[in-house]
């Protein structure tokens, strides 16, 4: 069976059928790569999301433990540097809104955390730098698919 296109130029079903083939295929496979990169997107999103969860309520305990507890093991700023490099690192590689965040609470703690053992505004100040991430990291998991 041909079909009649104009005048001597005649195409066949499975030339057509050949051509809407490869389209499908086309379309299918660029389909499937978007979907692929969405999917590892939103595996990393959750990943690094979960990890600044975590590290934030380290963070958080070790705020509490030097400012309530006045323990200097469990309340040590060393460890709350370390804490809070690590979850501006992990920042990094999630979306704006929680870098910034991420930055506001290192430079918080940057400012608070000489003084946060005996001073309630620099523990509350730090603790709501935390509060304010982790609502970001929040909103950033809602959005993932």
């Amino acid at each position: 069976m041909r079909l009649s296109l104009q005048g001597d130029q005649k195409i066949s079903i499975f030339q057509i059928t050949a051509v809407f083939s490869m389209l499908f295929a086309l379309v299918g496979f660029s389909y499937n790569v978007w979907r692929m990169e969405i999917s590892e997107y939103n595996s990393n999103m959750r990943s690094a999301s979960f990890e600044l969860l975590l590290q934030l309520s380290e963070l958080e305990g070790i705020v509490y433990a030097a400012h309530y507890d006045k323990d200097p093991v469990a309340g040590n700023p060393r460890r709350g540097w370390i804490k809070v490099n690590l979850i501006a690192d992990l920042g990094m590689i999630t979306e704006a809104k929680v870098e910034e965040s991420a930055e506001q609470l290192k430079l918080a703690w940057q400012s608070n955390w000489q003084s946060m053992p005996d001073s309630e505004s620099s523990a509350v100040a730090v603790v709501d730098a935390i509060d304010d991430t982790r609502e970001e990291v929040r909103h950033l998991l809602s959005k993932l698919d």
